[in-house]
């Protein structure tokens, strides 16, 4: 079992201060591509993107999980839309399979292609046989845009009776039954339905939710939003992100690279990490987004007088260091920018 005192950060803390918590769990987001280009999306996935991890990129960052994590490993495999690729995500499960690799926890997706019971009982028994302790199938007023809800209706109810009726996780249940149809609605009525659904459920405005969600919500001052540090996203985080290519977020902080699991493996990636240190993210864990204004300024950012929250400071900050190359290794893949 990996201890504390073994990431090079860690090892000079008091025993009273924050260390970096043990990463144990990673999310696989086995592709950028997906049938939706949801407003809230904080990947910016969409159609348009591409991007699949390979089985060894996969099989690699699940072994090293367990080495870090131990019996509490647990991976959840995601994406962009995972089951556009279904063949090759069973490829994934059965290597993993063999290799007896534990913690496999759930799988996502926005049910696009659940449109007969016959595939959904087909793939939820071929899933269940390899051990998938949970569906989680993505439905709210952003999916609406792209996917019937009668899709998701569909699945879930069969799935429950693959996997048990608990084993099933609709984000967000009650929508389902309301009657939503964000396809007919011109662009304010969306923007107000846009509005309630973050009343319902806060997101986190990076991503796409940076671009198209912040401008609808009522923003707070830069004086509010520099009182508040990111330490405890990146050293409280329980686990990672790790893209198609490799690249490793912590939590949810996307766009923010710490480390490639095809240079480097996940337990020495985690050993390694100082988030003190490390540019950007040290500005972020010992401030907020607005220690790199200065620096951004410099080179010709324009300040909003509000924004809403640190997350959308962040955002706009990293974009703008994103297109003027700075920072390229940390600020990166180019599939979170763009």
């Amino acid at each position: 079992m990996t201890k504390l005192s073994e990431n090079s950060f860690n090892i000079n803390l008091r025993q009273d201060q924050r260390k970096l918590t043990i990463w144990r769990y990673a999310g696989l987001m086995l592709t950028y591509k997906c049938t939706a280009a949801c407003q809230f999306c904080y990947y910016n996935c969409s159609p348009d993107k591409e991007g699949l991890m390979s089985i060894e990129t996969a099989i690699n960052a699940w072994q090293s999980l367990i080495d870090l994590a131990g019996p509490s490993a647990e991976i959840h495999i995601t994406g962009g839309e995972p089951f556009l690729y279904f063949d090759h995500l069973v490829e994934i499960l059965a290597e993993a399979q063999r290799r007896k690799l534990i913690g496999l926890d759930a799988i996502e997706t926005n049910a696009y292609w659940a449109k007969d019971r016959d595939t959904i009982l087909k793939r939820m028994k071929i899933l269940r046989d390899y051990g998938i302790k949970r569906l989680k199938i993505s439905w709210d007023p952003f999916h609406a845009e792209y996917i019937d809800e009668e899709n998701v209706t569909l699945l879930a109810d069969t799935a429950k009776e693959v996997i048990g009726p608990e084993n099933v996780l609709v984000r967000w249940a009650k929508y389902l039954g309301c009657g939503i149809d964000m396809k007919s609605l011109n662009l304010e009525q969306r923007c107000e339905m846009y509005k309630q659904a973050m009343v319902d459920f806060p997101v986190r405005f990076t991503g796409r939710s940076a671009k198209k969600l912040a401008p609808v919500v009522d923003g707070v001052s830069l004086q509010e939003v520099t009182e508040k540090n990111c330490s405890k996203p990146f050293l409280s985080s329980r686990g990672v992100h790790i893209d198609p290519y490799g690249n490793v977020f912590s939590g949810l902080c996307s766009g923010i690279t710490i480390g490639n699991v095809n240079k480097t493996s996940l337990k020495d990636i985690w050993k390694s990490f100082d988030p003190v240190n490390m540019p950007v993210v040290g500005s972020l864990v010992k401030g907020s987004p607005a220690a790199l204004l200065d620096e951004a300024v410099d080179l010709g950012f324009q300040v909003e007088p509000k924004y809403a929250d640190k997350c959308h400071l962040c955002s706009d900050v990293r974009q703008f260091f994103f297109d003027k190359d700075q920072y390229y290794s940390i600020i990166s893949p180019a599939e979170c920018y763009s």
